[in-house]
């Protein structure tokens, strides 16, 4: 069965916008980067269509059509190497960038041992 690798690559915020759009100051006084993902967390995908463990649910859905093109091998044409692409969440104060690989079986034995 295919599987996916999602690494978290970027967790970033935008403090302008949030000074800009929100006026609640006791939300704005508390908002910073995605408090979900940390940058080098990483999930396996395998099972389509399920959400690896531990992953966000509204970043699932925003992804997750990339998820599928990675995992059944479609060529993304503005990425040199195949096999992977780079993505977002579309939460626009805080996006997170996600880096989305297709993995062998072989590899996955060595994710799964290095996160042991």
């Amino acid at each position: 069965m295919p599987k996916v690798k999602i690494t978290i690559l970027k967790t970033t915020f935008h403090q302008d916008l949030v000074d800009e759009y929100l006026t609640n100051e006791e939300f704005r006084k508390n908002f910073g980067t995605c408090f979900v993902f940390e940058e080098g967390q990483t999930f396996i995908s395998e099972g389509w269509p399920s959400m690896p463990e531990g992953f966000c649910e509204r970043a699932w859905p925003d992804i997750r059509h990339e998820v599928a093109m990675v995992m059944y091998s479609a060529s993304i044409p503005w990425i040199e190497k195949s096999g992977y692409t780079i993505t977002c969440c579309n939460d626009g104060l805080r996006p997170v960038i996600f880096k989305i690989e297709r993995i062998q079986d072989k590899e996955l034995d060595a994710v799964e041992r290095a996160e042991d």
